[in-house]
Formats: C-alpha cells, structure tokens, sequence
C-alpha cells in the first residue's frame, strides 16, 4: 500500500513538473530558452521540438526606416499559421515577444493582452494566447542618436491544447532601423513609416489560395443569388402582367357592354382627383430619381434599389389610371339613385 502511494505521489509530481512550464508559457515564454538562451533572439526550444518552422507567419507593419528623436511609431504584430491564412484549418491562437535590446520604450493600450517580459524587463510579450495574432504597441524612439536599432519578434502558433507539442509552430525575424540622417529618400515621407518586414512560407505571405470549401460556398451561395433574383423577377413580372390584363379587360367590357365607374359628384371627384395626380407625380417623381443615383438603397445587406424603382414607376401608373377612372366618373351624367 505505501509502495502504491509512493508511485502515485512521484507520478503526480512529475505531471506537475512536466506541466508547469507549459502553463507558464501560456502566459507569454521565458527569457531565456532551455539552453539558457535569449528566446527572442535564438528562438524557443519547447514548441515543435525547438525547430523552427516557416508555418510560422511573423509579421510586423509600421517600422519606420529611420528613426527621428524621441518620436513615437506605431508598430503592428501579426502572427499566425500560414495554412490558417491560405483558407484551410490550422491554429488560430498566438504569442510573441519583441525586444529592442532596452532602447527606446514600449507602450500599449490597456485592451492588449500584452505585459513586461519575465526576465527581461524591457521586452514585451503576450500576456495571453491570443486568438487573431494581432497586436499593436507603440514605440517610442531615444532622445539621442544610438546608432541604428536592432529588433528581434520572435512569435509563434498553437493549437491551445495547452502543451508544446509538434502542432505547435515557431519563427523568428530581426530587423533594424538606422539612425536619424542616415537615410536621405527623394520618395514621399510615407516611406519611411510604412515599411512591412514578414518571415513565414511566402505562399501564405503573398499567394492566398482558396480551398475547395470556400469554392464551392461561393458557388452555392452564387446559385441561391440567382434563384433569389430570377424567383422575384418572374414573381412580379407575372403580378404586374396580371393586373394589366386584368384591367385591360375591365375596360374592354365596359365599353362592350356601355358601363363605366359609378357617377362622382364634383365635391368628391376633384379631391380624390388630386390625391391620385400627386401620388402618381411623387412615385414617378422617386423613381427618376433613384434611377439616376449611383447610390444604392440597402436593407439588411440586400440591395432593393430594382425592386424600389420598380414598385415606384408601378404605384405612378396606377395612380396616373386612377386619375383617368376619376376623370370618368365625374363625367358620367348622374342616375335617379344618384340625384335621391
């Protein structure tokens, strides 16, 4: 009995052990790697068996080429999978550390999982895995000219399960930025501010491929834009068609057969007259115009400028027709029911 207590003591005691780093780590890596290395400039030596890997999308935006004094730059991380970025299903979470060996200071908003990194107290980490691999931080240059400025950004991509294992991916780029005066540029100022410095496979950098999932969404989702667009135009070309015949026929009859609108006195002609000819006037009035625009009218994501054009120039007709039946009716002479 003590001998199985003291196997599943020593069993659980090397699970923590094992454990603890990985945990750790969640929270943003150590300075220094296994080896006793700098982890942002010799890399980490827990994920992926400690080899790097160009699955391993590191990219910042926003380094400029020269630094001015005691100026603040706003700098952007991305790090991610590159099968992520091309479509397919890899890890979507991510961490980081960036260094620039104590020179200059790193500032952030209090909405980035970002804090100090252990161990190195002027580089920065995540505080966090972060779900995007996005993160911005500014940088605030030295008061006085140090020469040029070496960054290291060192990031990688999990899979949150919460172990470095081999779906864990790693890479690690430098760069530096010259010193005030060193760079003379005939190019606009935007050069020096927007420069992009990436490491990662180049096809996920630069050729973003479409899997066959999203393919065949896009034609799915093609097909029911058609279906949607042909269904509603039968629909109300065959209401329309439908009414105009209908109304055709009215009139073919009653002049077959001598009938016509109900007598309307003048007191009550003239007023529903009016309210028909300005409605028809406005409708046609919306109509030319909303033909005319390049704006489109949108609701809910789905575009009714056809459909409100459409309606609009049908609701003038109808009015315009309902002026000609009240027309009719006023000139219709008055029976004994009527005069009563």
């Amino acid at each position: 009995m003590r001998m199985s207590i003291g196997r599943l003591s020593a069993s659980i005691f090397i699970v923590f052990a094992l454990a603890t780093p990985a945990l750790g780590m969640s929270n943003g890596p150590s300075a220094n790697n296994s080896n006793e290395e700098l982890t942002v400039k010799y890399g980490c030596s827990c994920h992926n068996n400690g080899a790097v890997s160009d699955r391993a999308v590191v990219m910042i935006t926003g380094v400029p080429l020269m630094y001015e004094l005691s100026e603040q730059y706003t700098l952007k991380i991305k790090v991610a999978d590159s099968l992520t970025l091309s479509g397919g299903e890899g890890n979507t979470q991510a961490g980081f550390l960036l260094s620039s060996d104590s020179v200059g200071n790193f500032t952030w908003s209090d909405e980035e999982d970002i804090r100090y990194a252990e161990g190195r107290a002027d580089d920065i980490s995540h505080s966090s895995p972060d779900i995007d691999g996005y993160w911005e931080i500014n940088w605030l240059a030295p008061s006085s000219d140090v020469g040029a400025i070496q960054f290291w950004l060192a990031g990688n991509s999990v899979d949150g399960a919460g172990i470095p294992d081999d779906m864990d991916y790693w890479n690690i780029l430098s760069f530096s930025i010259n010193p005030p005066g060193s760079v003379t540029t005939e190019e606009a100022d935007s050069t020096l501010e927007t420069r992009t410095i990436s490491v990662g496979t180049y096809d996920s950098l630069f050729l973003i491929e479409v899997s066959e999932e999203q393919l065949e969404q896009e034609r799915q989702d093609a097909i029911s834009q058609r279906v949607f667009s042909q269904g509603n135009l039968l629909y109300w070309t065959s209401l329309v068609a439908l009414i105009v015949g209908a109304v055709v026929q009215k009139e073919i009859l009653e002049r077959k057969y001598d009938e016509g609108p109900d007598f309307l006195a003048s007191e009550l002609a003239y007023p529903q007259g009016f309210r028909r000819a300005l409605t028809s006037i406005i409708a046609f009035y919306l109509a030319i115009r909303w033909s005319s625009s390049e704006s489109a009218i949108i609701f809910q994501d789905v575009n009714f400028t056809n459909f409100a054009i459409g309606t609009s120039f049908f609701v003038s007709a109808w009015a315009a027709y309902g002026v000609y039946r009240t027309i009719l009716a006023a000139s219709k002479k008055p029976g004994v029911g009527d005069l009563m």
